[in-house]
C-alpha cells in the first residue's frame, strides 16, 4: 500500500490546530472595531478608523475541516476550511503551503 508524505513545506494541521502565537500567527492588518487595539488607536485618531496589527484571538476549532482525512484523529484542514476570530473576522486557507497530498 503506498504511503503518503509530507514533505518539506508547511507540515499538515487538523481542525484543532487552532491556538494563536502557536498555529495561528500574527499576519495583516485587523481593522475590525471589536479589538481593542484598534478601538484604541481610533479612539486616539479622533475617531478616524486605524487599523493595527493582527494578533488572533481564535477560540474555536477550525470548520469545517476534511471528514475523510484524519491527522490526529481530527479532520485535517483543506483550502475550504474557515477559522473565526473573536474580533469579527474570518480566517482562510489562501494556499496550503505543500502540494503533495490534496485533501478533498
Amino acid at each position: 500500500m503506498p504511503v503518503n508524505r509530507v514533505t518539506a513545506g508547511t507540515p499538515a494541521a487538523n481542525i484543532m490546530d487552532h491556538v494563536p502565537m502557536v498555529n495561528i500567527l500574527p499576519f495583516g492588518m485587523c481593522s475590525s472595531p471589536a479589538n481593542p487595539s484598534v478601538a484604541a488607536a481610533t479612539a486616539a485618531a479622533l475617531g478616524v478608523l486605524t487599523p493595527m496589527p493582527c494578533m488572533p484571538a481564535t477560540a474555536a476549532p477550525w470548520a469545517p475541516g476534511s471528514p475523510q482525512v484524519l491527522l490526529g484523529g481530527m479532520p485535517a484542514l483543506n483550502t475550504g476550511s474557515k477559522l473565526l476570530c473573536s474580533w469579527g473576522g474570518v480566517i482562510g486557507v489562501a494556499s496550503p503551503g505543500q502540494m503533495t497530498v490534496q485533501v478533498p
